[in-house]
């Protein structure tokens, strides 16, 4: 049993990379703010989202497991349609959502900071240090820097929530908060969908980033699947969590609640301060920040390699990695600072835009994974997650034509 367990936790990176790069504004931020916003009222909406997300995920890993190619290849011998579709969504990804979790991790460093440095210039700090360790270190460093950060972030947010819990709801047992079921919200609910529990392209990059770990070790299915079982539903259980901390430590204050910039993530460490101990702050904002920054080497990293490996495969350019891959790490950050200058470092804008487009772009993407797993030669797909994928398309579409309508009356 305890050779069992070690082969196990031996296998497990590509799972915990993807709940690396997942909690970050999607928990951080939206479900932060779900929580202080409407209490409990919308923790069903992130469950559900969630559940029905699942398959579209679990087909990166599981074709790379029983074809042993990435989600990339499939798409290319699926047609060009199908592979020319994914290129274009996943440069325009790579872009705004390397901006968003960049700009998050900057204004969580920008607070802890006891000097004052502009949000830009932190910006451009963050990011170099993110290109020096991915271009010296790689997939090691990466995938041990995954499992600590997330670590420490799930001890310290649920040690955060069972003390909330224990001390009670700070709103009165009769307060009356707003009610997030009107159409005015539905901008809200829709960027907090965008980015749970990741924008979905990461399926194919998990795709990638297991290709990698199965060149250093070999991974039965079982082993793999369990990998990012274990990475998924931690960062659903996460999602939850946070959901639950606002609920109970800011939602029915008297304090208004901050939706961007410094200002929110001065209440986001105050949240634990204010439950574990004021001790606590400086402790708890570098974990935040050691979030937010493992979550910014994985975007880097898993949008270069997937755009690298879309480039080798149409042979746009050399097979050669060492050379290739750097090259579009370091246009891909650039490019992602330069939506930063174009917002003017303004936070709340941008993580709105970024999880807006994940989710408009999701059903796409979704539908990619699905179609092409529902002709994989090595291993059909079982009934239920046929039905499961079906649910998932229609509440996703659904939603995303709902939103379309609603925005374009918004411009009239």
């Amino acid at each position: 049993m305890l050779s069992t367990l070690k082969s196990k936790l031996a296998t497990l990176g590509p799972g915990l990379l993807m709940a690396t790069a997942a909690i970050g504004g999607s928990h951080l931020v939206a479900s932060t703010q779900a929580g202080a916003l409407f209490g409990w009222q919308l923790i069903w909406l992130i469950l559900l989202v969630n559940i029905l997300k699942y398959p579209f995920f679990r087909f990166g890993v599981q074709y790379t497991l029983d074809n042993q190619q990435s989600l990339l290849q499939g798409y290319q011998q699926k047609g060009r349609g199908y592979f020319y579709s994914f290129i274009v969504l996943n440069l325009i990804a790579a872009v705004v959502n390397t901006a968003g979790v960049l700009l998050l991790t900057a204004s969580l460093l920008h607070y802890a900071l006891p000097w004052q440095v502009s949000v830009t210039l932190l910006c451009w700090l963050i990011l170099a240090v993110c290109l020096m360790i991915l271009l010296l270190g790689h997939y090691k460093a990466l995938d041990a820097a995954a499992k600590i950060i997330m670590l420490l972030l799930t001890i310290t947010t649920v040690f955060a929530v069972i003390i909330a819990a224990s001390n009670g709801a700070t709103a009165p047992v009769d307060y009356a908060g707003p009610s997030p079921w009107q159409l005015a919200m539905l901008g809200f609910l829709v960027a907090l969908m965008g980015w749970m529990p990741a924008p979905i392209e990461i399926s194919a990059i998990s795709s990638l980033w297991l290709k990698a770990k199965l060149r250093q070790q070999p991974i039965s299915r079982q082993q793999g699947l369990f990998d990012f079982n274990l990475g998924y539903w931690v960062t659903v259980s996460l999602a939850l969590v946070f959901v639950s901390l606002g609920a109970l430590v800011q939602y029915g204050s008297d304090q208004p609640i901050a939706l961007a910039g410094a200002a929110f993530a001065q209440q986001l460490i105050g949240m634990y301060s204010a439950t574990i101990g004021d001790w606590t702050r400086p402790l708890v904002a570098l974990i935040a920040f050691l979030c937010m920054f493992g979550t910014t080497l994985t975007v880097l990293d898993g949008y270069a390699r997937s755009l690298n490996e879309s480039f080798r495969l149409l042979g746009w350019q050399s097979s050669n990695n060492r050379i290739s891959q750097p090259c579009w790490l370091v246009a891909q950050a650039l490019c992602g600072m330069a939506v930063i200058l174009f917002f003017r470092s303004a936070l709340g804008p941008m993580l709105t835009f970024a999880m807006t487009l994940a989710f408009l772009t999701t059903p796409v993407f979704a539908w990619l994974n699905f179609s092409l797993m529902r002709n994989n030669p090595t291993r059909p797909l079982k009934p239920l997650l046929v039905w499961w994928s079906w649910l998932g398309l229609a509440y996703l579409v659904g939603f995303a034509v709902l939103f379309l309508l609603w925005y374009s009356k918004l411009l009239q």
